[in-house]
């Protein structure tokens, strides 16, 4: 008989201690960001819109089109997919050596802390009503 798999956020795999020590330590530089779980893994926003956070064992951060092209020249980071073919706009995954880097690591989570400053504040959506269940008459 087959066994279902067991659902978990973010595709299974999760992201090492040591990751997401790193990752708190970051993001604590930065009190207006609020850090929240998203499909599973560390997340931080600011105003509601997600800045940065972990997925499987890397970290992306949320930046402007043209941080984005300097981080991939100089940085060598990828758009972040967290489906094969399915990148999420704005975001891009950091290389483990930048994550590894305290310093580089620090001025590139400023750019996208700054980045997402300018962005409009996401406000929190009511929560749509349970439809209502139908009598059999």
């Amino acid at each position: 008989m087959a066994r279902a798999k067991a659902k978990s956020g973010g595709g299974g795999k999760k992201s090492p201690p040591e990751l997401i020590a790193r990752f708190d330590a970051a993001i604590a530089r930065h009190p207006a960001l609020e850090r929240r779980q998203m499909f599973g893994y560390p997340c931080a926003f600011l105003n509601g819109q997600m800045t940065t956070g972990l997925f499987q064992d890397g970290m992306m951060l949320r930046l402007s089109e043209a941080d984005r092209t300097r981080a991939a020249r100089e940085l060598g980071a990828t758009p972040f997919e967290p489906m094969k073919g399915r990148p999420m706009r704005e975001y891009v995954a950091l290389p483990k050596e930048v994550v590894a880097d305290s310093a580089t690591l620090d001025a590139w989570l400023d750019r996208a802390v700054d980045w997402v400053r300018t962005l409009p504040a996401k406000s929190n959506k009511p929560k749509k009503p349970a439809p209502a269940k139908r009598t059999a008459r």
